[in-house]
């Protein structure tokens, strides 16, 4: 499996028990890196938007993918436009997305985390150590 990301908390948790990219940047940077990623024929494994929270609230965004690579995807293709297009509709927020407060990215990084965890947790033995 291959992770995309960029939250930190995101990093720690599975870095080591999978393949990871971190993405230094904002959400809109993690599907833009993803969609490149899918024009070399990994395909998506969770929902590039997974969650309720809006694109223009949370800095921070988790995606999997397939370590493996093929044929391009047109599913997955389709998907990750679509998202960006959605990530896009929206508007900035002042004080929200990378301009949030150090407590605010700390939920929302906790969030994400959790959202991808309990996508990927049940096909990684992520409990040890905890």
């Amino acid at each position: 499996m291959l992770l995309v990301t960029n939250n930190g908390k995101v990093r720690i948790r599975f870095g080591d028990l999978c393949v990871l990219r971190f993405i230094e940047g904002g959400h809109e940077d993690v599907l833009k890196a993803v969609r490149d990623l899918i024009h070399t024929g990994h395909k998506l494994l969770t929902h590039p938007l997974a969650g309720s929270v809006k694109p223009n609230e949370t800095p921070y965004r988790s995606v999997a993918l397939t370590e493996e690579t093929g044929p391009l995807d047109l599913e997955s293709l389709q998907l990750i436009e679509d998202a960006l297009a959605v990530v896009r509709s929206f508007r900035p927020r002042a004080g929200r997305g990378l301009e949030a407060t150090p407590s605010m990215k700390e939920d929302f990084a906790e969030i994400d985390l959790r959202l991808i965890g309990g996508a990927i947790g049940p096909h990684l033995d992520y409990k040890k150590g905890e």
